[in-house]
């Protein structure tokens, strides 16, 4: 259940929107009255949505879809940090330099080239929403997933770290950690993975992306203004700190 008015007059930005949690966030943002961009390799975002194509891992492409939703729809009062791949499911020593680089590129360069771009323009307006998308696995670590673990934390940190520099600036930075989500992400993990995943969450189910959705759509509003550099679990009760 929305609020068709939340984000009236609001732009959002949202990255990974092609698929999962990026897809129910981009549609509820936009079913809450903002108008909404979508940055991401490839896919098509939810009808409405303006569609922009580029590489999270490169700063350069970062920064000119920033300049783009800014000339195409307004400047970016909210961004959803959801791009994100899960990496292989290797044993720490089977882990090659290349893999190691793609994950970390992507769920950790990714998420601070986004954060860097828009801040500026934040802060000069004195308003900001940003949400990153780390995991319960950022916490805890998972077996079989070293890379992806490692990038989740370094997501878990740097918004900490971003929502103590932006913290009297009237910008806040939060990110969700959720466990184990139904999206077609976990198309790239194995059974065996999935499985560790599963039997560690008390309600004994995956997640749902419009239940993400809902959690980060609050963090993205006025209404969540006493928060920032936190880290909200959406785990089914796995979490335990």
């Amino acid at each position: 259940m929305g609020n068709a008015e939340r984000f009236s007059g609001r732009v959002a930005l949202v990255t990974g929107a092609s698929s999962g949690i990026g897809a129910a966030v981009a549609r509820r943002l936009q079913e809450e009255g903002a108008r909404v961009a979508s940055f991401d390799l490839d896919g098509g975002p939810p009808d409405g949505v303006l569609a922009l194509t580029g590489d999270v891992a490169r700063s350069s492409e970062v920064d000119q879809a920033v300049a783009a939703v800014k000339e195409t729809l307004g400047p970016v009062d909210v961004l959803v940090c959801s791009a994100g791949v899960p990496g292989a499911s290797l044993a720490t020593v089977d882990v090659t330099d290349e893999e190691w680089r793609r994950v970390m590129g992507i769920n950790a360069d990714g998420v601070f080239f986004s954060n860097r771009a828009v801040i500026p323009s934040m802060v000069e307006r004195g308003y900001g929403r940003i949400v990153n998308v780390a995991s319960i696995a950022g916490k805890e670590g998972n077996p079989m997933a070293g890379a992806y673990s490692a990038s989740k934390a370094a997501v878990i940190a740097m918004t900490k770290a971003i929502g103590k520099d932006l913290a009297r600036t009237g910008v806040i930075v939060n990110c969700v950690a959720p466990a184990v989500i139904d999206t077609p992400i976990l198309d790239g993990i194995s059974e065996e993975h999935i499985g560790y995943m599963v039997d560690r969450i008390p309600m004994g189910r995956v997640g749902e992306p419009e239940e993400v959705a809902a959690l980060i759509c609050w963090l993205a509003s006025e209404e969540c203004s006493f928060s920032t550099g936190a880290t909200f679990d959406i785990s089914g009760g796995r979490a335990v700190y």
